[in-house]
């Protein structure tokens, strides 16, 4: 394990919901930090005291020069255009030791994983940079997130009780966030992890519809369930996320009438039982029922 005496861990997307989390369990473990952020005046509010503040652009890759002096390992959150990918992967093989990349399961035997689309060209070219590179790495990649719930979901449970939505019947495997920073955390301070490729999803297979009915158990209340056509889906969305929109309609639909990918990971890497969706929404309730508090 790394002591406290070794180089600082250098997160990016440090004010991100993820980089955040991790960066919370680093500092907790007396890891040392330093965070990239473009803001430095806005992070210094939220950030822990222990954690170096730096200042840095993924899309201006000499920025990242000051940022990288003396790093050992680097978590690579990728929160830009691609094209300037190329040069960030060199400068990071020049100045540092190993990368942690958070990717996506784009090389998973399951369909929902396999259907074309740019964020998972952007993750295969970059990982495609990191072993060309020869940097030592580490990959990480989520499935559906279980937060998806309160970004797709919330608004309306909490109006109307309802939620209108495509695809029911399809099944998915939400990972809880905390899991996922808690695996991040774990493979920036540990040693051993080097070449690991490791897939992160929740415990159980659980149709869409499923879910929001265990929201409702959760809440005490029941939460309708209407079923939209893709093409209604599709109307509905806002014209600025409609790539995004078209990528999970094309998932959704090649899952049809199958369980969802389910691996172990978390628990073989954490030693404890992932959590279970019921568990995130429990701890998550307060989101759904017009409080601004909840657990991260």
């Amino acid at each position: 394990m790394t002591s406290t005496g070794a180089p600082p861990v250098l997160v990016t997307g440090a004010t991100g919901r993820i980089g955040r989390a991790v960066i919370d369990l680093l500092t907790d473990q007396g890891v040392p930090v330093r965070a990239l952020v473009r803001r430095p005046e806005s992070a210094a509010a939220t950030l822990p005291a222990t954690v170096e503040i730096v200042t840095g652009d993924l899309t201006v890759p000499e920025s990242l020069d000051s940022a990288l002096d003396a790093i050992g390992t680097v978590f690579l959150v990728w929160t830009a255009l691609p094209q300037t990918a190329a040069a960030v992967v060199d400068r990071l093989a020049a100045r540092t030791q190993r990368v942690v990349h958070l990717s996506a399961p784009h090389r998973t035997p399951h369909p929902f994983f396999q259907q074309p689309n740019p964020m998972a060209a952007l993750h295969a070219e970059i990982e495609r940079l990191i072993a060309a590179s020869g940097l030592d790495s580490t990959i990480v990649r989520p499935g559906m997130f279980a937060s998806n719930a309160l970004l797709w979901w919330a608004t309306t449970i909490r109006a109307e009780g309802v939620v209108r939505w495509p695809y029911g019947a399809v099944e998915t495997a939400p990972v809880d966030d905390r899991d996922l920073a808690a695996v991040v955390a774990r493979t920036l301070r540990e040693d051993g992890h080097l070449g690991g490729d490791y897939v992160l999803t929740g415990p159980e297979s659980l149709s869409q519809a499923e879910q929001v009915r265990i929201i409702g158990d959760v809440l005490g209340r029941p939460i309708r369930f209407e079923e939209l056509s893709p093409d209604e889906f599709r109307r509905a969305a806002p014209p600025a996320s409609r790539p995004a929109v078209d990528m999970l309609l094309a998932a959704w639909d090649a899952a049809k009438g199958q369980p969802a990918y389910v691996t172990g990971t978390v628990s073989d890497l954490l030693g404890t039982p992932a959590r279970t969706f019921r568990q995130w929404a429990a701890d998550h309730a307060t989101a759904f029922t017009g409080s601004r508090t909840g657990v991260g």
